[in-house]
């Protein structure tokens, strides 16, 4: 796995390397990575969550195939209830500055990921994604752990690159130092509603990426659509990694697991499947990449 694929590693893991000498960064104003112009940070206002949400939307609806309703047609924005409870991590280019009439000039925001912890999850509407995955028992057997909800990536077309990428991951490994995360978790999805279309991909995954019983997750029945759509055999891996979105392909080369059946998203134009990724089966090299500390960018 590329470094620019690599996704949080925190927790347990990071004991292995620092003991306790774990330097909490006060998220909500300070940098938590820059590379050249770009910086990568929380959000630190409404506002800056709204240019977020309109980001979301030009990817999203833009360029992708969701059906936007009435209300996100006219505010040009993709948002949910679950927003206002989500921390939301930015990639902002310092070097392409909007000038807003009457207001004070900001960095162009290029990239973000929404990131919603446990603790905070509980307080609320809990997580999104048991929307369409029964994560109920994953959590019961797995009481004494922290875990992270990812979701809502997108990066600005002109900066899907190595750097912008990897100064996601910068962030999401520095947030998951500051609060102790065991275990990741998130929906990733797959372009398109017909599941026989994308028979090769979710066949891989049920074939050579599901979840073992302790980290199992299942659809919810009333939403689900079998993954085991073709037999082992007829599953050509080097075709089916090819195929894969790198969003998912990146996850699976760090060790992440896959839950059982996936979800139709019409109204986003997805197919989706669960991703589980405990810290402990992530190899030590990423945790070296980025440093122990996160300081590989640290400003």
């Amino acid at each position: 796995m590329r470094p620019d694929q690599i996704s949080a590693v925190g927790g347990r893991l990071f004991s292995a390397f620092a003991g306790n000498a774990l330097h909490r960064v006060p998220e909500s104003t300070s940098t938590l990575g820059r590379l050249g112009a770009l910086e990568v940070r929380l959000a630190r206002s409404a506002a800056e969550v709204r240019a977020a949400q309109a980001l979301r939307y030009r990817v999203f609806y833009g360029e992708m195939q969701a059906t936007a309703d009435p209300r996100t047609f006219l505010r040009r924005r993709d948002a949910d209830a679950f927003d206002r409870y989500c921390d939301h991590l930015l990639v902002l280019d310092h070097d392409d500055v909007e000038i807003r009439p009457f207001r004070r000039a900001r960095p162009r925001i290029v990239g973000t990921y929404r990131l919603l912890r446990q603790k905070v999850a509980e307080r609320h509407r809990g997580f999104y994604t048991a929307g369409e995955f029964a994560i109920e028992p994953l959590l019961a057997r797995h009481a004494g752990l922290e875990f992270l909800e990812l979701g809502r990536s997108c990066v600005m077309k002109p900066y899907r690159s190595k750097r912008t990428v990897e100064l996601l991951w910068q962030g999401i490994w520095a947030y998951v130092l500051n609060h102790g995360i065991d275990a990741m978790i998130g929906c990733a999805s797959f372009e398109g509603t017909d599941p026989d279309a994308l028979a090769l991909p979710l066949s891989f995954l049920h074939h050579h990426a599901s979840a073992n019983a302790d980290w199992l997750v299942e659809a919810r029945p009333e939403r689900a659509v079998a993954m085991n759509r073709l037999p082992i055999e007829a599953v050509d891996m080097r075709t089916a990694l090819a195929g894969m979105p790198p969003l998912i392909k990146g996850y699976l080369r760090l060790g992440a697991m896959v839950g059982r059946g996936a979800v139709v998203d019409r109204p986003f134009g997805t197919t989706d499947v669960m991703i589980v990724l405990p810290v402990e089966r992530i190899s030590e090299r990423y945790v070296r990449y980025y440093g122990a500390d996160a300081g590989r960018y640290a400003a």
